[in-house]
């Protein structure tokens, strides 16, 4: 099952609920995996192919009537004079790019205890946060009148049911704002989930219990020992799917850190202390006996390396060949369970079925009392963001710990409430969103980007030397057929139809005083949406993420590229300032996604979203050629590992994105350059020191400046297909001719270049 490929993606989280469970399999759901961000670069840059070079003069604009001086465009400049270095004047571009646009950013922003790391993009996201947040504890916007779909505007039936759906989403908010009332109830709903998954274990004969345990936690949205979903298939991207393998992770970030041994004891002594306050009376060395099992789980699953790639985790075979690989989960009753009443289901795609034979192996060995137990610890650790208690306070803090948070800290309420309602009434916030901070003017202007790259790197596929003939022309058909989806859905749901969104969300039963039970509601209805959709057509007209969403994705088989408006403000998309900002930022962004569609997993799918071999075989040898040289040099950067020796970035796990960094940036500069020719830009006030065409890429790694701990650095080299942040400076601009030239660097020629 095809992974959207993603911009950036989400913080490690030990137990996920059912949307970000379901987007990060290989369903065709999105995920979001926010960067790594590195305190200090292991390398030396001269490595990348930089040559300290004499430092290019500074370019003085000519005209002072062309400076703009607008609100928005004095806003824009104060921005990033902010964010450079204070050295910027003395630094040589060539040489160290990113300490030269961020150095300032870094001295202007600390982490709070809270966070593992953040770069503009946290900026942009709690910036947004707080815009949600305004619209949450303010009544319902009757007197709005700006846009169409505003309150004003809608007539008296749609109207009646905005307001129904403003009130569930109010209501969903507010219980979960209601602390005093969360901690008077304690821990007592998660016992309460506790002893029923007690009760099916036990009250079933041995020989279905583990199916019932596994599909009483699925229905809450809850990984166990595996993991099944629907989704595109990959070799008919408009037929719905079935996909079962290993979960996407265990309780520990990865499974290279179950090698760690220290801390897997400490997080063996944080499962007994949690478990031992919730069952006092059961035995400690079944308690830790479930890091055991834990750890050969872990064992048994594929590398994140592997996990991302189609053709290791692309196996269909018929239900009854993927049932016979680990009779004792009762593969066919487990589906049965979770699909409609009345599906046929005889073809599955397995993902990973050397785990599966594994997993067989490793239940056929436990302990009954043990298997049972770690049921119950996916519980705990899964629903554990909803109580207050003393009982799970101890791996609240372990989960701290192993990000580099303090160990007590927590977001301010707001902001987990607000994220709250994101992931379970997302649509209705969009609704919301869109009507408070997206325009027509926008999103116009958002196409036209999106449009300008398209052309752009048509021209590179038919430039290229290394492609041959016929699959130059299938890749430019690729390119004309790609879907672009701007700022939000009007589809599948409409969010700008009240009652179709009414409709959507009536099966979630929400109270404003029963904060877990509300979460339990979202939870099943994310779930059963996701497996309502088989026996169904694909709907092409889905999105991966909610309209506040701070990201971007492209979906191999819906060969489509989806930019939410949340990615479409500022500093990173602006209509009010020169377009160099814009297509240097939000553009990158846009060539980086449709460079997806020719990555290394990305060029495995045709012009109609099939998984095939289209390439020639000489196309496939030049490119693997070229994408070497991509893999050799992002593999030695690094960050200090956990006994502080380097760790080295994956190479090979990176190469899609590295691709799409390059790819994308040299499409976009095109781009704008074309447009500029048409209609020339306007000059920032105080940047003289910089040409329009060094804004371009000062204002592309602007996007990437950041910040990260020692921990989170750590975990994301295990398991971010993504390079560290600021990895995405350096070495997208070492392969960046269009920047060395901008910037009069001594060596011209890109170190690695695919297009």
């Amino acid at each position: 099952m095809s992974e959207k490929a993603h911009l950036i993606a989400a913080p490690f989280q030990a137990a996920a609920g059912p949307r970000q469970r379901a987007q990060s399999r290989r369903t065709g759901k999105a995920v979001c995996r926010l960067l790594v961000i590195a305190a200090a670069a292991g390398l030396a840059y001269t490595q990348l192919g930089y040559h300290t070079a004499s430092r290019p003069s500074p370019i003085a604009i000519q005209d002072e009537t062309k400076i703009c001086l607008t609100p928005a465009c004095v806003h824009a400049a104060s921005e990033i004079l902010y964010n450079l270095s204070p050295d910027y004047r003395q630094l040589d571009p060539c040489d160290d790019f990113e300490e030269l646009v961020c150095g300032g950013w870094r001295e202007r922003h600390d982490l709070r205890a809270d966070q593992g790391d953040a770069f503009t993009g946290t900026i942009m996201a709690e910036d947004s946060q707080m815009l949600l947040r305004h619209i949450l504890e303010a009544p319902y916007p009757e007197d709005s009148h700006h846009s169409y779909f505003s309150p004003m505007q809608l007539q008296t039936t749609a109207k009646s049911a905005d307001e129904e759906n403003f009130d569930k989403m109010k209501a969903a908010y507010d219980a979960c704002l209601d602390e005093d009332k969360i901690k008077s109830i304690g821990v007592e709903p998660l016992l309460q989930i506790l002893a029923e998954i007690k009760k099916v274990y036990l009250g079933s004969s041995s020989s279905h219990k583990t199916k019932k345990a596994i599909l009483l936690l699925a229905k809450y949205g809850v990984s166990s020992l595996a993991d099944a979903g629907t989704g595109a298939d990959d070799t008919n991207p408009d037929t719905v799917v079935v996909s079962v393998g290993a979960p996407w992770n265990f309780g520990l970030p990865s499974k290279e850190r179950y090698q760690d041994e220290q801390l897997v004891e400490r997080y063996r002594n944080v499962t007994v202390k949690v478990l031992s306050a919730l069952f006092p009376d059961d035995s400690k060395d079944v308690f830790a006996g479930v890091i055991d099992l834990e750890t050969q789980l872990a064992a048994a699953s594929p590398s994140q390396q592997d996990r991302e790639d189609v053709t290791k985790y692309y196996n269909p075979m018929s239900l009854e060949q993927a049932a016979a690989l680990v009779p004792e989960i009762e593969l066919e009753a487990l589906l049965a369970g979770q699909a409609p009443a009345g599906t046929n289901i005889e073809r599955v795609v397995v993902t990973t079925p050397k785990y599966l034979k594994a997993l067989s192996v490793i239940l056929n060995a436990i302990e009954p009392k043990v298997l049972q137990t770690y049921f119950m610890w996916k519980a705990v650790q899964s629903f554990s963001p909803y109580i207050d208690a003393d009982a799970v306070k101890p791996y609240r803090q372990f989960v701290n710990v192993l990000s580099g948070k303090d160990p007590d800290s927590a977001p301010e309420r707001w902001r987990t409430c607000v994220s709250h309602v994101d992931n379970g009434l997302g649509w209705i916030l969009s609704r919301f969103f869109v009507e408070k901070a997206f325009s027509a003017e926008a999103k116009v202007f958002g196409d036209t980007i999106v449009t300008d790259i398209k052309t752009e790197f048509i021209k590179k596929l038919d430039s290229s030397k290394w492609m041959d003939d016929d699959t130059t022309k299938k890749a430019i058909e690729k390119v004309h057929n790609i879907v672009q989806k701007i700022g939000y859905p009007t589809k599948s749901p409409d969010i700008m139809n009240p009652p179709a969104l009414e409709d959507y969300y009536k099966s979630v039963n929400v109270s404003s005083d029963a904060f877990f039970k509300n979460a339990l509601a979202m939870r099943r209805f994310a779930v059963d949406e996701e497996w309502s959709t088989l026996g169904k057509p694909v709907d092409r007209d889905q999105w991966g993420m909610t309209v506040p969403t701070v990201n971007a994705y492209y979906n191999p088989p819906g060969n489509e590229i989806v930019f939410p408006a949340g990615i479409m403000q500022f500093p990173v998309f602006d209509v009010k300032v020169p377009a160099y900002l814009s297509y240097g930022a939000f553009g990158s962004v846009a060539g980086h996604e449709l460079s997806h569609a020719f990555d290394s997993t990305g060029r495995h799918y045709d012009q109609n979203g099939n998984y095939t071999d289209w390439w020639s075989n000489d196309t496939i040898a030049a490119f693997q050629k070229k994408t070497d040289c991509f893999e050799s040099q992002y593999a030695n950067f690094t960050v200090p590992g956990p006994d502080d020796k380097p760790l080295h970035v994956n190479g090979r796990l990176t190469l899609g994105e590295n691709i799409a960094d390059a790819g994308g940036l040299s499409a976009s500069f095109q781009a704008w350059k074309r447009r500029a020719g048409e209609k020339p830009n306007e000059n920032l006030p105080g940047l003289d020191h910089f040409s329009q065409d060094q804004l371009f890429f000062v204002s592309y790694s602007n996007w990437w400046c950041g910040k990260t701990r020692k921990d989170t650095a750590i975990n994301r080299i295990y398991t971010d297909p993504h390079a560290p942040k600021w990895a995405r400076i350096l070495g997208t601009m070492a392969n960046s001719r269009e920047f060395r030239e901008s910037f009069k660097c001594k060596l011209k020629e890109p170190t690695c270049q695919l297009w």
